[in-house]
């Protein structure tokens, strides 16, 4: 381990030539994977492992991205993890210091990751005070619900139809539908949709040949389109 940390020491200002490549590699495959990472999130136990600080897919990724690299270099690069991995790693070279170099690519892609779970959690509570505010907004009380698309007059609903003065109408005989129900159904929808955008998405309805009109969510900006009901 001396002789390891005597040969980085005299290799500190050198770069090997696969850095900004591997470095890329790993930066992109990172943010395409953002769906991965933020479903591992989710399924995490407790608070304190989400704090813990811990890689979730970093280290996932940089050995995916190392494989890949080998595999084009005709394994010239020796293996990325282990303690005989980086034996290899200081035999491969003489000229670079491959140790140093990965843990700095690692810590800006931790970085990284920290940046999209923070966000994502920024998005979570902008998302819950949002819902919170739209459904409050439409919903006076559990059997009053504001038109969603004309935002004015409160919604008829019984066992056999959702109407409103503006026009609204859904025929919703043999559907089991009424106001817990549909106040579930908006506020699932625009959850949903929520996810991906924060533009407000707006309501209406889509004739359907093959039986009652549908009422619709969709959004221009994020091309989001929906069925609520």
């Amino acid at each position: 381990m001396d002789a390891m940390f005597r040969h980085r020491s005299l290799y500190k200002a050198t770069t090997p030539p696969w850095k900004d490549t591997f470095r890329k590699r790993c930066v992109d495959r990172l943010k395409n994977s953002r769906s991965k990472l933020l479903e591992r999130y989710r399924q995490m136990e407790s608070p304190q492992r989400k704090a813990s600080g811990g890689s979730i897919i970093v280290q996932e990724v940089m050995e995916e991205e190392w494989s890949a690299l080998q595999a084009e270099n005709q394994h010239r690069l020796p293996s990325l993890w282990g303690s005989s991995g980086m034996a290899e790693m200081f035999g491969v070279t003489r000229e670079y210091d491959e140790l140093a170099v990965l843990e700095e690519i690692q810590q800006e892609l931790l970085s990284h990751e920290k940046a999209i779970i923070e966000e994502f959690e920024k998005n979570q509570l902008f998302e819950q005070q949002y819902i919170s505010s739209m459904v409050a907004g439409m919903v006076e009380d559990i059997h009053q619900i504001i038109c969603p698309i004309c935002h004015v007059n409160n919604l008829t609903i019984n066992h056999v139809f959702i109407s409103c003065p503006c026009g609204l109408y859904i025929n919703t005989k043999s559907r089991n539908i009424n106001s817990e129900v549909l106040n579930h159904l908006l506020e699932s929808r625009v959850s949903e949709h929520l996810e991906e955008c924060f533009h407000n998405p707006i309501f209406s309805l889509a004739p359907n040949a093959d039986g009652p009109s549908n009422l619709m969510i969709s959004c221009q900006a994020c091309d989001y389109l929906s069925v609520v009901l």
